[in-house]
């Protein structure tokens, strides 16, 4: 087959899934590449990291592993109301209606940031009883990191609050570049700063949250220089973060709170599970955070896709199209699952210089070859719809089902069957990771079931 004959085919297959009346399939790689390569350095970047803190040693690891469970839990809440952000200003821009717009984007900053701020500093405060419940039974080492690390990540909140902000905004009006530039602002600078405060000056945990503070306020002073210097069409001033209209709010807490609830019982399950993993030693901490590392980087594509859809999704409920919504659901669920095969059958021969970019002990070594085995297969059908799904149906402002069905899942099935495998049974980190593969099958089947109704689209956000 020729090449013009390749290119005729592709197109019409992109036409066929990627296309509708609401936009077609150019403007869908446009927003979706930059939000992709954004993932690739997010996720590369936290690859890089993790291995330079673990060339500090395995309790360093361990400690900074067990607190970012605790910052994903908490920068969640706030990323979820920014979310609620996207997806108003998304609907207004499909609306056609540029002047709510702007208002949308202004709420979405200045609750973000309050929040984020708030949060930052209510745990700075509550260190001692988080540090106990999280890592009460872990060795002195590791506390001593820990408590570093917990106080040194809080101080940045109010900085990556006002990115997420930000970012949240540019990418419901379809500006995913920007979003991409402060995102590699911010976690190229973390970087180059982590390999001087690390491994140059040898400062370990210490030098990790000296490099996160500095990278993620750098990225916010960008942020909101572009917003208010640089970006022609939201026409946002300081005066406008000051003053938020109550109704524009409440559209986006109708969509930011249940997201924020699911979020708090989410990963809070995930840290009663951290818990589990505390308990089977220092060994099974390092083998769960290096393989969640490495895990994140099969899901790349499958991430970018989840964010891009909230943006498409948006804008079609926007202009009220539920054809073109459930049709782009449709084929994001396929790419995703596309996208796990390719990406298994890349990394999975790289395991071993994957993982040693990591300096594990060797004890641990197998362990982390089957998790991340199982976890490949398992992801190929059951992230897609335990993830791609609840974005299109939170972008049609179906936010309370999403949210309900994630916390009931994750509560009953992940942590029940996650301590009945990984403690009761002897599986330990395998079976953590088994009961989590599973909760994503019920998850995605009970998504599917919504999906495949009429309720889920009723919602009218704007």
């Amino acid at each position: 087959m020729s090449q013009p004959q390749v290119w005729v085919r592709t197109q019409g297959l992109l036409d066929k899934y990627l296309s509708g009346a609401s936009m077609d399939y150019r403007k869908v790689i446009a927003l979706y590449l930059p939000i992709l390569i954004d993932q690739a350095f997010i996720i590369g970047l936290n690859l890089v990291n993790t291995a330079m803190i673990s060339s500090a040693g395995v309790a360093a690891v361990s400690a900074v592993s067990t607190i970012d469970s605790l910052n994903i839990f908490l920068i969640n809440v706030f990323v979820a109301i920014a979310t609620g952000g996207t997806v108003v200003v998304a609907q207004y821009k499909g609306s056609g209606n540029d002047s709510m717009v702007s208002k949308a984007a202004s709420a979405s900053i200045s609750s973000v940031s309050i929040i984020a701020l708030g949060i930052g500093l209510l745990v700075m405060v509550m260190y001692n009883p988080l540090l106990e419940l999280l890592l009460g039974s872990a060795s002195a080492d590791v506390l001593a990191n820990a408590k570093v690390y917990l106080i040194g990540s809080c101080t940045s909140f109010l900085g990556i609050g006002i990115v997420q902000a930000v970012s949240g905004v540019m990418r419901g009006i379809g500006g995913s570049r920007v979003s991409m530039v402060l995102s590699l602002i911010m976690n190229v600078l973390y970087v180059l700063l982590n390999l001087v405060f690390i491994n140059q000056l040898h400062m370990g945990v210490l030098g990790m949250t000296i490099a996160v503070n500095v990278a993620r306020f750098a990225a916010a002073i960008c942020a909101l220089i572009y917003v208010f210097k640089m970006d022609a069409s939201l026409h946002l001033g300081l005066r406008e973060l000051f003053y938020v209209p109550l109704t524009m709010l409440k559209k986006i807490m109708a969509i930011g709170l249940p997201f924020a609830a699911e979020q708090m019982f989410f990963n809070g399950g995930k840290m009663l599970t951290q818990v589990f993993i505390v308990s089977l030693g220092t060994y099974a901490i390092a083998t769960n955070a290096i393989s969640g590392t490495i895990a994140m980087v099969y899901q790349i594509p499958a991430v970018a896709l989840s964010m891009t859809l909230v943006t498409v999704v948006g804008q079609c409920m926007g202009g009220r199209n539920i054809e073109d919504a459930r049709k782009f659901i449709k084929s994001f669920l396929w790419l995703a699952s596309f996208s796990f095969v390719l990406m298994t059958i890349i990394l999975m021969p790289l395991f071993y210089p994957l993982v040693s970019l990591f300096h594990p002990p060797a004890e641990i070594v197998k362990d982390i070859f089957w998790v991340l085995l199982i976890n490949a297969v398992a992801q190929i059908p059951l992230w897609s719809i335990s993830f791609i799904l609840p974005s299109g149906l939170r972008a049609a402002g179906d936010s309370r089902f999403t949210s309900l069905t994630s916390m009931l899942t994750m509560w009953l099935f992940r942590i029940v069957l996650g301590y009945v495998l990984g403690i009761m049974l002897g599986f330990g980190i395998i079976g953590v990771w088994i009961a989590m593969n599973c909760e994503w099958g019920v998850r995605g089947a009970l998504f599917l079931w919504r999906y495949q109704g009429k309720k889920w689209y009723k919602h009218k956000l704007v």
